[in-house]
């Protein structure tokens, strides 16, 4: 069975093989495919062909050996077969193994161009024939789940059909999809299916109550050797919570998770000549992605031993910018002692195993956000502030160590589909209604 495993595409595609000379019974009778548009529409034609020539029967894939990184491959849905010159090929789906809309959509997607490009000799140059095709390595996922992803985007796609054809609104529409993805994943909604067939990780030893009291010792041990300070004012957890969390997750406050409370930066003077030290600017981390490229550098001599040095896997938070900014994070993924973080920052550490990348992805969710946003003060209102005690004690949910991995995933192939969105949207601005019936077919999970 093939389970989110890195496999060949001719496991479960096979070729429809048959090669019918142009006056052959087989196929004069028969309606030739005139060609595959770039949206997947299948166009026909009455007039034969001076070339060999291959059948294409109802529910087959038909692909264009020289257009389909463009997007030329469809599902033939007629009533009757169809022929199609040598320059396409035909196949057969394995059912069990593949989910054709998904496939469609990883076709069409600019993941599947750079496996050509690294797996056939000459890339989207050479014409793909099922030799190419067939023996393309990818990474697929579980038919569950790719039925999971179709249905998922199915969704926006209706959402998006509805908009009109301006490109703000289209920009504003993928804002506010990165976010409901990040809202679902730490309400547990991403993973509903996976718990239904993976109980016994999620529960005894593994339920997440058991994974946040094995933390507690481990904080208490590296305590008493001097290695972390020592946690203040984290509240108790009581009251009403925000949502239902799945019966294996448990609520915390993010200072049980994270071996030292916030610590602010430093921020001494910019010089204008390179030195031996690189500070980071507030821009750094302001769209919660890490940009190496922000910083400035300091006269400063900085002790390597010093706090303010980032180490890979420190996540950033920032603790003063405009209402739409406060709170935002971004993980640093520099080079260990590479830069220092500015006073408009502070720095936490998860705790381990558990996963840095889930829980920075929790801390950029709408909940999360809005709670910075609504506990923001300060005399400037154009720069207000959460402090230390603010992000010590925001809710965190907490999953089963397995389920964090599966979250991560999920949520960063979904990520891709909408980056690949984000592009085609900045790419057609001139085409939007184009855009809009053909750019989800250009989205893909893995």
């Amino acid at each position: 069975m093939i389970n989110g495993k890195r496999v060949k595409i001719g496991q479960f595609l096979k070729e429809r093989e048959g090669r019918y000379a142009p006056h052959d019974p087989a196929v004069k009778s028969l309606k030739r495919l005139n060609k595959i548009d770039f949206s997947g529409e299948i166009h026909l034609s009455d007039k034969g062909s001076k070339t060999n020539m291959i059948i294409v029967k109802p529910g087959d894939l038909v692909i264009s050996g020289i257009n389909v990184s463009k997007g030329a491959l469809a599902v033939y849905h007629g009533d009757k077969p169809i022929t199609a010159t040598i320059h396409y090929s035909s196949y057969i789906f394995d059912h069990g193994h593949i989910d054709i809309e998904y496939f469609k959509r990883f076709v069409k997607s600019q993941s599947f161009i750079q496996i050509l490009k690294d797996q056939v000799k000459g890339g989207i140059k050479t014409e793909i024939k099922p030799k190419h095709m067939l023996h393309l390595e990818i990474h697929l996922p579980d038919i569950d789940s790719q039925k999971e992803i179709v249905a998922f985007f199915n969704c926006i796609e209706n959402e998006m059909s509805e908009l009109s054809g301006e490109i703000g609104h289209q920009k504003v529409f993928l804002k506010k999809l990165r976010q409901q993805i990040l809202q679902e994943a730490i309400e547990g909604k991403l993973t509903a299916g996976w718990r239904k067939v993976n109980s016994k990780l999620i529960n005894g030893d593994n339920h997440a109550s058991k994974l946040l009291e094995k933390i507690k010792p481990e904080k208490t041990r590296l305590l008493s050797e001097g290695k972390i300070r020592q946690e203040k004012d984290i509240s108790p957890i009581n009251g009403d919570m925000p949502f239902t969390l799945p019966d294996s997750w448990v609520w915390c406050r993010l200072g049980e998770i994270i071996y030292d409370p916030p610590r602010n930066g430093y921020s001494p003077k910019a010089v204008s000549n390179e030195t031996a030290t690189k500070s980071l600017k507030l821009g750094a981390t302001t769209y919660g992605v890490f940009d190496p490229s922000a910083y400035k550098y300091v006269a400063d001599t900085i002790p390597k031993d010093s706090v303010f040095w980032l180490e890979p896997g420190d996540i950033l938070i920032q603790r003063s910018n405009s209402i739409d900014y406060v709170g935002v994070s971004a993980t640093y993924t520099g080079q260990s002692k590479e830069f220092i973080y500015p006073d408009l920052m502070m720095k936490i550490r998860i705790v381990k195993p558990l996963s840095i990348k889930l829980f920075q992805m929790f801390l950029s969710s709408p909940e999360v956000r809005s709670y910075f946003r609504a506990k923001a003060k300060g005399a400037q209102q154009t720069m207000p502030k959460i402090n230390q005690g603010v992000v010590i004690n925001t809710l965190i949910p907490l999953p089963p160590l397995s389920e964090q991995l599966d979250i991560v995933e999920r949520v960063e192939n979904m990520m891709i589909m909408v980056d690949e969105l984000e592009k085609q949207v900045s790419e057609r601005k001139e085409k939007s209604e184009m855009l809009m019936q053909s750019v989800l077919r250009e989205a893909f999970v893995r």
